[in-house]
């Protein structure tokens, strides 16, 4: 029997719009909109791809948003000065910095530049170290986006045993640390863990996040598991992900697709993260 697909746009637009309501609510209380500001460095296409998304997402439910654009050759202190500036406006709750950013920028440095309250991407030590400890101000917006997917499933999560395939900052030790909240027992894989497809067909949920297309075959999987696929990979003019779809949809019991699976949910955080920021008073 085929996996159930997870839709994340349908979820997507269903997040959109209770965040829509909101952003209308915190408008009347306030008089004003939350406000996300985007530092956008060089012009790598996708970033500008992503950047026009947050832009347009942000108009549809009403958030106020603004890009601020810069050279790749741009001097750190003056980016620094710059994020320094957005900290201190009122009317800007949420800021984010479109990564990667050009190789002579200290990435650690600029994330943690911007302050933790209006951090809505959730890198700064002070919201990863809080996460952490199970006392998160915001969430990361790309796991938040991943436990809303497993939580459409009904499958319970204390007790289970989950697979986090990748242990980046970004998608890998997050999500591993939201699944831990939930109670499942989490193991994390990378390059170096032996036997990868053995330790993937223990796992009642698996989520894959590593950048390889098609890495994880069917015989992987455990039958009727919760298999979400972060990956997005572009081979000759289409977009695959790091599961092999064609086979996981055999074996899995849920199954997100690439595209239309974690990127629209990502997205939904980041304005669901704004909102909340505005709403808990960030300076």
């Amino acid at each position: 029997m085929a996996a159930q697909i997870l839709d994340g746009k349908a979820l997507a637009a269903r997040v959109r719009a209770e965040v829509a309501q909101g952003v209308a609510e915190f408008r009347r209380r306030k008089g004003l909109a939350p406000g996300l500001a985007v530092v956008l460095v060089g012009d790598d296409p996708a970033s500008q791809i992503y950047v026009n998304r947050k832009e347009k997402a942000c108009a549809e439910v009403g958030i106020y948003s603004e890009t601020l654009r810069f050279p790749a050759e741009v001097e750190e202190r003056e980016l620094l000065s710059h994020i320094a500036e957005l900290n201190a406006r009122p009317e800007i709750h949420g800021i984010l910095v479109q990564l990667p950013l050009p190789p002579h920028l200290e990435q650690a440095r600029v994330l943690r530049a911007i302050h933790p309250a209006k951090d809505v991407d959730c890198f700064h030590p002070v919201n990863f170290g809080r996460l952490a400890l199970g006392d998160p101000y915001l969430v990361p917006c790309t796991p938040a986006g991943i436990l809303e997917l497993i939580r459409q499933t009904g499958v319970p999560l204390a007790g289970r045993e989950a697979v986090v395939v990748g242990r980046s900052n970004i998608v890998g030790k997050p999500t591993a640390l939201l699944l831990l909240g939930e109670h499942a027992t989490v193991t994390v894989c990378h390059s170096r863990t032996a036997d990868l497809p053995a330790v993937c067909r223990r796992a009642d949920v698996l989520v894959v996040a590593v950048g390889r297309r098609e890495m994880v075959k069917g015989h992987w999987i455990k039958p009727g598991a919760v298999v979400i696929d972060v990956g997005i990979n572009r081979y000759e003019g289409k977009l695959y992900g790091d599961v092999d779809f064609r086979q996981a949809v055999e074996v899995a019991g849920y199954l997100t697709p690439v595209p239309g699976g974690v990127g629209p949910m990502t997205i939904a955080m980041l304005l669901r993260n704004t909102l909340r920021a505005a709403e808990a008073g960030a300076p």
